[in-house]
């Protein structure tokens, strides 16, 4: 390993902080109805809905910017001082949301106020994915890169499940008005009090960057960017397949509600298990692919999810039925999951360490900012306009068929199948030295 003193316990600090980033930002998405309500009331429910969502999307048009700025500074000073950064910020920004209070009380002002804090928790987060990204990278050996790795993605399903875990139990707590008057703030709060823990993770967490050499010229971070313009170009078109599949299915709960005219209690269920078996798919995926390649993995598994999607979305539709929407979601979370850590790992890996946190975390801030934030909306749009609940499978299948083609034209690079090459990565001088 690049740094002798990093443990375990190191990589599973990161992993936590990591979760604790994703459950204060995805939080958003859990009650984006009630949310609606208080900041944005209408004479029009689906007004007031794509009022929430759209500020739910302004979280997403900072991320680039968080990423640039935060990657950069990952890059050149350390992930680590770049990832206790990103938590203040964000901690910040998840109190404001909890506290702000209504429009009937403070008028535009409300509003106002809660899509300047989408923006600092999109821009902290934005910097967060590549400067956690690398770390995980540059702990692992050759030989694990794909499971460790893994790690970030199934880190945003452990805030996932924790924010569905709390909605579940609001909505058993709760009667639907004291829900929609100051439950939703409950879940912001529970993330607010996790902030001191996360800092307290972070503190402890050794430095994984190796820095460049005095007196040694190393190309701009430009100039780097520039000799990789096709891996990041692929990179960027696959990412935004993933993310719109991610956001689909983060949209589960109002699709269950607004769409499908079922409970609250029942979207939350259906979207927590959804979670809670991605994480397993996501780390066999990532397992198989230091063994067997990345390439392999990407493209079968892809193909799996893209033939899934359209039936399992027409079974649903057609039932209508609890136990159905439940299993349909967790199907196609397990299938859409197969190959993501496999995809970010080879991504990751091949790219030079000076451009690792900002190149891999502009990629994802841009393809997250560009779909995530706004495929949430075009589905409820695309619901509204066609009267036809299965607008999120068309959406999905045209996204995943654009990622199948980024990922056959992706090369290989899994140490398993291309041997020694893989384990050799440049550092930020330009050198190659051993990773494990």
């Amino acid at each position: 390993m690049e740094n002798p003193a990093l443990k375990s316990r190191h990589v599973i600090a990161a992993t936590i902080g990591n979760a604790l980033e994703f459950y204060d930002f995805l939080t958003y998405a859990f009650f984006s109805i009630q949310i609606g309500h208080a900041f944005f009331p209408t004479q029009s429910a689906y007004g007031s809905l794509m009022l929430s969502l759209a500020t739910f999307g302004a979280g997403f048009v900072t991320r680039p910017i968080g990423a640039v700025a935060i990657g950069a500074y990952a890059d050149r000073a350390g992930r680590r001082p770049a990832m206790m950064l990103c938590f203040i910020l964000i901690g910040g920004s998840i109190v404001a949301m909890a506290v702000i209070p209504p429009y009937a009380s403070i008028g535009l002002a409300a509003p106002i106020l809660a899509v300047v804090a989408r923006m600092v928790q999109g821009f902290s987060l934005g910097g967060e994915v590549g400067a956690n990204t690398a770390y995980l990278m540059e702990a692992a050996t050759a030989e694990n890169r794909g499971l460790i790795v893994g790690w970030q993605g199934s880190s945003q399903y452990l805030a996932l499940i924790a924010g569905g875990s709390v909605g579940v139990a609001l909505t058993a707590m709760l009667p639907p008005a004291a829900l929609d008057s100051y439950g939703w703030r409950i879940a912001f709060l529970l993330g607010a009090a996790t902030v001191p823990f996360g800092l307290w993770l972070r503190r402890s967490l050794p430095e994984t960057l190796v820095q460049q050499a005095s007196g040694t010229a190393a190309p701009s971070q430009i100039e780097q960017a520039r000799t990789q313009w096709r891996l990041l170009l692929l990179g960027l078109a696959v990412l935004s397949a993933l993310t719109i599949a991610t956001y689909i299915s983060d949209y589960t709960v109002t699709y269950a509600q607004a769409t499908l005219h079922m409970s609250a209690r029942v979207g939350f269920v259906a979207e927590t298990l959804s979670f809670v078996v991605g994480i397993p798919a996501i780390q066999l995926g990532g397992w198989l692919s230091d063994r067997i390649g990345r390439r392999p993995l990407n493209i079968w598994g892809n193909l799996l999810f893209l033939v899934a999607i359209y039936p399992v979305f027409a079974w649903i539709v057609a039932e209508r039925s609890e136990a159905v929407l439940i299993l349909g979601m967790s199907i196609l979370s397990i299938a859409s999951n197969l190959n993501t850590a496999s995809f970010v790992a080879g991504l990751v890996e091949s790219l030079p360490a000076s451009i690792r946190g900002s190149g891999f975390g502009t990629m994802y801030a841009v393809s997250v900012a560009a779909f995530g934030g706004t495929t949430q909306l075009v589905i409820t749009w695309l619901i509204h306009v066609t009267g036809s609940a299965m607008a999120p499978a068309w959406y999905l299948t045209g996204a995943t068929a654009i990622g199948q083609i980024g990922v056959l034209l992706m090369p290989e690079s899994a140490p398993a199948r291309i041997g020694s090459v893989a384990a050799e990565l440049p550092d930020v001088a330009g050198v190659t030295r051993k990773r494990a």
